[in-house]
């Protein structure tokens, strides 16, 4: 995927001022930058998530592919373009159940179904802890565990990229690992982007990092290179310590990146 002088507003107040941005088809790129900067906002941009919120105008471009997502079935979009939300949003059924949702009301083949539930839970890292309980209600498991089952039933769907927002905001440290784990599984197999307030955890999952101020992307780049060596002295100071003294200005041109997603 890209976006290409992505703008977008909340009535009269512009959230993203302009952000051209390459994704990298299967790898992990990471969205990092202080609170109201913008990054959720991009992130739901992605797969017109916006589109739900009556105030919100969008210009600029985004593809996948090369093609067109302001032009497509926001429906269709979403098969392709899927979304791991902060808090787990399990439904009221069984784990398998969950799992398979979506390809149900796709209408998968039903000889299918098995594969692509014990593929999806191995793919969340999960399988091993549930492959017993199946039938068992989702909303028994922990809440680390419940955020597992939904990248599960995202990824049974088959998408093409993965948005997660925080998806370890409210977990604790050892499901945190579990779900860093999950995302490290299914890079390659799919394009992941993550929005992350955790410094330590971006350098951790990503191969590539963004970092956002002010509705402007200040610097983007292979993520070691932007912890080794920024180019700018407010990301330096971001990721280094989480706060930005002088505000940057602008926005800084993205490294090159293979992009086919």
């Amino acid at each position: 995927m890209r976006t290409d002088g992505l703008r977008v507003a909340y009535g009269s107040k512009e959230v993203l001022r302009g952000i051209d941005l390459p994704i990298a088809k299967g790898k992990v790129t990471a969205l990092v930058g202080p609170s109201g900067c913008g990054k959720t906002t991009l992130l739901r941009t992605l797969n017109r998530l916006t589109d739900l919120t009556s105030t919100c105008s969008v210009s600029g471009i985004v593809t996948i592919d090369g093609e067109d997502c302001m032009a497509m079935d926001p429906v269709l979009l979403r098969r392709r373009v899927g979304m791991v939300f902060q808090k787990p949003n399990v439904f009221p059924m069984s784990i398998r159940e969950n799992v398979l949702y979506g390809v149900k009301a796709r209408g998968n083949g039903k000889t299918e179904y098995a594969e692509i539930l014990e593929s999806s839970l191995r793919k969340a890292v999960i399988w091993d802890e549930v492959k017993d309980r199946l039938d068992e209600s989702a909303l028994a498991l922990s809440g680390g565990q419940q955020q597992r089952v939904c990248i599960a039933r995202t990824l049974a769907t088959s998408p093409e990229v993965v948005l997660m927002d925080e998806p370890g905001a409210s977990l604790d440290p050892r499901s945190t690992q579990l779900l860093e784990e999950s995302i490290l599984a299914i890079r390659g197999d799919f394009t992941v982007v993550i929005v992350t307030h955790d410094i330590p955890q971006a350098h951790r999952v990503s191969d590539f990092l963004a970092f956002l101020y002010d509705g402007r992307v200040v610097e983007f780049g292979e993520t070691r290179q932007l912890f080794a060596e920024p180019r700018e002295h407010a990301t330096k100071e971001y990721l280094e310590g989480g706060l930005v003294t002088v505000p940057p200005v602008g926005n800084v041109a993205a490294a090159a990146v293979p992009v086919s997603a």
